[in-house]
């Protein structure tokens, strides 16, 4: 045997060649594994984290943050779609800054890249955007972006969203595995945003309801329902939280150019920034929105595109308030007790805000059937007190008439009887005394009668207007004068002739009150009993008219009225000893 020489040749040992091979690709396998076991721990906090919220904005956000930092991305938005389907109502982005997000300008509404997503919701996984061919839109301050990943959000089944994830950290493309784990997100994504949903669903539930229960109990409670529509409003405002809630009520307008009468809505109650400004302001019902709520008592959501043409979805008859041009979408539902409508609660959020909803449509409705038959009970609870009153009056009325007045009689007839058997001349002067004073108390409790039996909001009788003149002019004498009232006032007086009595009258005790110094005015109107004669006298125990009597114009005028009515005006006065006033005109032509 010989040994090897210096150039002969190694051969490699092939067994250790394939075993460091193999110790690399396991090596390579395991890192594979501890990342992929890695990432998913890291999805599952994603999706603890996400689900951790029941607030909607909150819950966004969170697998906004969650999908940037699963991927590496530079870049991660969600954009909510809005009720159209294919445009993006809201959009929450991360990784621009305030600066940045200045120098962009408008926010992006769901074209080029982003509606390829709105059309065809399937993940879209693309290695530079800028080749796409739908790529345009972006504005000159944008960041540039390359890799691109869209996954869509699906909630029930339904498209809710699209997450948009671009700039991969490090360069290159989002990988197949990247896509895997934002589908899997956006899948737990769904159901985080369908839980917040239906939390921020039942929250505003309770909180109308617990409006309507308040309002219930506040009308029910006492207080006066001329508030009513105030407070039904007020609670609108606090619970949609919107910027401009009120209330249209049906009025009967004049239309100046035909002299007609037109129905129109008038917005009685406001709760908004410039109440004042919006206060009273109309909207014709022929043709408007309103007006077809009225009409139909059916509840409608008026979105901003419903009309191009309208500045307000409302539909003014006017130039409407520069506020109402910012209105978005806004509910009109009808405030109806059954088949009687009240009017229409109008509440509206500003253009750019989340639209109304179906749901807000419901709650709102529910609000509005429960404040209605809550306002109209409250009315009918007024209407039974008020009857109660007047069954109280009317009673007490009969009382008097029917047992005071028979028996104030019965004695007057009884002490007229009695000065006959009197001897003593000044013993039956005081019982005639007696008996004009009981005549003087019955014609006091007739005119408490009358009185009683007025209706507070209806029509006034003369009886009642001529009490109501006596009782203002007790500021001016600093008494009340005795006012007495006989014969058919209230049916044989023309109301044409009425004006001119109760001026008379006003004229005639406003005259004694500046002039007079009296302590006592008696104050006698009677038709007589042909019916034919009015006959109105004011007396007082001032100190009387200087001899000879200034001219004054008071009676110059009740002198004038009585002529009018081919009438007489009579003044009897002396200094010292008061002064009486006659005004006689005849009831048998009823025109001057």
């Amino acid at each position: 045997m010989s040994d090897r020489t210096s150039g002969e040749r190694v051969i490699p040992d092939l067994s250790q060649l394939r075993l460091d091979t193999l110790l690399r690709e396991l090596m390579d396998r395991a890192a594979e594994v501890l990342e992929s076991r890695d990432r998913v721990h890291r999805l599952l906090d994603a999706v603890v984290s996400v689900a951790s919220d029941l607030s909607l904005p909150d819950v966004l956000r969170r697998i906004v943050q969650s999908s940037l930092d699963l991927v590496g991305a530079g870049y991660a938005a969600m954009g909510v779609l809005g009720a159209d389907r294919t445009s993006l109502r809201e959009f929450i982005y991360l990784g621009i800054d305030g600066t940045q997000r200045e120098l962009i300008g408008e926010l992006p509404h769901g074209k080029g890249i982003l509606g390829l997503l709105i059309k065809d919701p399937h993940p879209i996984r693309l290695a530079d955007l800028r080749q796409h061919p739908q790529s345009y839109g972006f504005p000159p301050n944008h960041p540039p972006m390359t890799s691109f990943l869209g996954v869509p959000v699906r909630v029930r089944g339904e498209v809710f969203g699209n997450l948009y994830l671009t700039e991969k950290q490090g360069g290159g493309e989002f990988t197949e595995e990247d896509q895997t784990v934002v589908i899997a997100l956006a899948a737990a994504a769904g159901i985080a945003i369908e839980n917040a949903r239906l939390y921020e669903l039942a929250r505003h539930r309770e909180a109308w309801l617990r409006a309507s229960s308040d309002l219930t109990a506040t009308l029910l409670a006492g207080h006066h329902t001329d508030g009513g529509l105030r407070l039904v409003a007020q609670q609108a405002a606090t619970v949609s939280e919107a910027p401009f809630v009120a209330i249209a009520t049906a009025a009967d307008t004049d239309d100046d150019t035909d002299g007609d009468t037109d129905r129109a809505f008038v917005f009685d109650v406001v709760e908004a920034e410039d109440r004042a400004e919006i206060t009273g302001h109309q909207v014709a019902i022929p043709g408007s929105v309103l007006g077809d709520v009225f009409a139909t008592a059916e509840a409608r959501i008026v979105a901003d595109e419903d009309d191009a043409t309208q500045e307000s979805p409302i539909g003014w008859a006017d130039e409407p308030p520069a506020r109402t041009k910012e209105l978005g979408s806004t509910l009109l539902v009808p405030l109806a007790a059954g088949q009687h409508v009240l009017g229409v609660l109008v509440v509206a959020r500003t253009r750019g805000q989340r639209p109304f909803q179906e749901t807000d449509l419901h709650m709102v409705r529910t609000f509005t059937a429960h404040a209605a038959l809550a306002i109209e009970f409250a009315r009918a609870q007024e209407d039974r007190q008020r009857l109660a009153v007047f069954e109280d009056r009317d009673r007490i009325a009969r009382d008097l008439h029917d047992l005071v007045i028979q028996r104030l009689f019965a004695i007057g007839l009884g002490l007229q009887g009695t000065t006959r058997l009197v001897d003593s001349p000044e013993a039956a002067g005081r019982l005639s005394g007696f008996v004009e004073e009981l005549d003087q108390t019955i014609r006091e409790i007739r005119r408490s009668i009358f009185s009683l039996q007025e209706a507070p909001d209806g029509p006034v009788s003369l009886r009642g207007e001529l009490l109501r003149v006596a009782q203002d002019s007790t500021a001016g004498l600093g008494f009340e004068p005795t006012l007495s009232m006989d014969g058919p006032l209230d049916s044989l007086v023309p109301d044409a002739l009425r004006p001119d009595v109760l001026a008379t009258l006003r004229e005639t005790l406003s005259n004694t009150a500046r002039h007079a110094h009296a302590r006592a005015v008696l104050v006698r109107i009677a038709v007589d009993h042909t019916g034919t004669r009015l006959r109105l006298v004011v007396q007082d125990d001032g100190r009387g008219m200087p001899t000879p009597a200034p001219r004054r114009s008071g009676l110059a005028n009740i002198t004038e009225r009585a002529a009018r009515w081919h009438g007489t005006c009579e003044v009897d006065s002396a200094p010292g000893r008061g002064t009486t006033v006659s005004w006689t005109v005849p009831l048998a032509s009823s025109t001057p």
